[in-house]
């Protein structure tokens, strides 16, 4: 789901008289090792009478070397690029084993190769006293990064610094702000009083206005944006150079567009040459648009891109149609909370703490939207392999012709709500179904849990350990013994009405009979068990019957 966004750029300077310029240095051209591809890339320079040799420096960034013979009034750079913002995950990337927490050593030969990026500035009072506020403790290093990132982040505030050059550290401790080159540089140079391999960046940063407004947090900005920006890369052996960006206390994503990665801020200036004295008129434009957007979730396919595909897809089925092709597809959408999105709920554990809440509301919501006048089923879903119980299966029913299978939604139980509902409620509740359904109430049966069967749990037990708070190694055998001496083993669980289609011919609706259902016990004793009574009963006590009987009553 990519945008192509193009980015245009221009530096524009204009002198009083015609001047001579020196050998101009431009490094406006993406690095090598940008992640975002970028699909297309020009550099005009002004006036067009000039010689261009593109070279890398000594540290790879790519930088056009322009010669100029004759005098001139004006001197312009424009840039335009257009880079694929293809979102990536800033953390896809591995460690050695040796560098997976910090602190750790580079090896002997990478060491001496990254030297200058190295090489620590003297320590001065404020950034020896802000490095011993840094937690150095052993750890994963990226933890490490994204703390001590953030750290700079909180405490450097950020503003627009037209000054020229990059404050020392120093300087921007003692002002507790700075522009993003100075944030970018006291980072680097915190890594390497740390032990790591830091460099300065400078490059572009391109920000896209989202299609909908973030759940959790800020939205970021509200129009697309761009600008010459400033950050970190430090040096992970495994990973390579990793970016981090102390403006927004992230890591580099897909907007940040490397252009000169060096050890020191002044190698890495955009625009650098000699000119003779004059006055400069100086002019500054960038801007970023939108080429290309590929049709996705929050920005979907147009009315017209949507009919176009459906008569492709009636063409397709009607193809298949007449060859006796028959199709069927399945899927299923993952439902994850925006708070607290890495809590095993959301990804290992059938249950937990917010899930059921959360889906009883959405099923709501669903039910108001697409099915209203229909009713809920709240049963038991999948069964995993490894898992004692099935999963649980929310589910909504309604009439496609709109008529109502539910008239009242107020009826319906919320889970979310402490439930007032007793076995009294259930027994008055089967008893005016008997009736409903022109029954004899007499063969309804109430069940109980097996006394027999947690009687000899019970025994099973260690002497010293006590059923309602059993130590046992299974937690849904220690909540089920804890639930089921709680509520007693006398206690009624539910009712049981014996049902099956009557056969009445010519009968105006439809009819139904009961019947008595024989047991070697005294009582209906449930199989154990933790779900719903229906799931659990004593179906093998049924009496043997032949078939050469049939029919018979079940």
């Amino acid at each position: 789901m990519s945008i192509h966004a193009a980015l245009h750029h221009v530096t524009h300077y204009r002198y009083d008289r015609p001047i001579n310029l020196g050998p101009q240095i431009i490094r406006l051209r993406p690095a090598p090792h940008c992640r975002s591809n970028i699909v297309s890339y020009s550099l005009k320079v002004e006036p067009v009478l000039h010689f261009i040799n593109w070279q890398q420096d000594p540290f790879a960034n790519y930088m056009a070397r322009l010669v100029f013979p004759e005098p001139t009034l004006e001197f312009k750079v424009t840039v335009d690029l257009v880079t694929e913002m293809s979102v990536y995950n800033p953390f896809d990337f591995f460690l050695e084993p040796a560098a997976e927490n910090y602190p750790f050593a580079y090896d002997e030969s990478v060491a001496e190769e990254l030297a200058p990026y190295r090489k620590a500035a003297p320590l001065t009072p404020l950034l020896k006293a802000y490095l011993g506020q840094i937690d150095r403790s052993p750890r994963r290093t990226i933890d490490f990064l994204v703390q001590i990132n953030q750290q700079v982040q909180r405490d450097v505030s950020y503003l627009i610094r037209m000054e020229p050059g990059v404050q020392t550290p120093e300087q921007t401790l003692t002002l507790r702000s700075g522009s993003c080159r100075d944030s970018g540089w006291l980072l680097v140079q915190l890594l390497r009083h740390c032990g790591l391999a830091a460099r300065f960046v400078s490059g572009y940063l391109i920000q896209l206005a989202p299609d909908v407004k973030s759940l959790d947090g800020p939205s970021g900005t509200e129009v697309d944006f761009t600008d010459l920006h400033a950050w970190c890369e430090v040096y992970l052996p495994g990973a390579g150079w990793i970016g981090l960006d102390p403006t927004s206390g992230l890591l580099a994503g897909e907007g940040h567009i490397p252009l000169a990665c060096t050890p020191q801020p002044s190698s890495a200036a955009p625009i650098e040459g000699l000119i003779d004295e004059a006055e400069v008129t100086f002019s500054h434009e960038m801007k970023v648009s939108r080429l290309y957007e590929s049709p996705r979730v929050t920005k979907p396919y147009s009315d017209d891109q949507w009919a176009a595909i459906q008569t492709l897809g009636q063409a397709v089925d009607d193809r298949l149609a007449a060859g006796d092709v028959r199709l069927t597809m399945g899927g299923e959408p993952t439902f994850v909370a925006t708070t607290d999105r890495d809590a095993p709920e959301w990804n290992t554990d059938a249950l937990g703490p917010t899930k059921r809440g959360y889906a009883t509301e959405l099923v709501d919501k669903l039910r108001a939207e697409y099915g209203d006048g229909g009713f809920l089923h709240f049963g038991q879903g999948k069964w995993y392999p490894g898992e004692q119980l099935p999963r649980w299966a929310l589910s909504i029913y309604w009439r496609a012709d709109g008529q109502p299978l539910w008239h009242n939604p107020a009826l319906f139980a919320d889970e979310r709500q402490p439930s007032a509902y007793t076995s009294d409620d259930a027994q008055r509740f089967i008893h005016t179904l008997a009736g409903k359904l022109g029954l004899a109430d007499r063969h309804i049966q109430p069940g109980y849990e097996d006394t027999w069967y947690y009687l000899w749990r019970e025994r099973r037990l260690p002497v010293n350990v006590d059923p309602f708070n059993a130590k046992l190694d299974d937690e849904l055998e220690r909540v089920r013994l804890r639930r089921v001496f709680d509520q007693g083993l006398d206690s009624v669980i539910g009712y049981v009405l014996p049902l099956q289609p009557g056969e009445e011919p010519g009968a105006a609706g439809p009819s139904w009979t009961t019947g008595p259902w024989f047991l070697r016990d005294e009582r209906l004793y449930l199989v154990p068990g933790d779900s719903p009574m229906g799931y659990r009963l004593p179906l093998d006590s049924l009496p043997w019957v032949s078939q050469a009987d049939y029919p018979y009553v079940i």
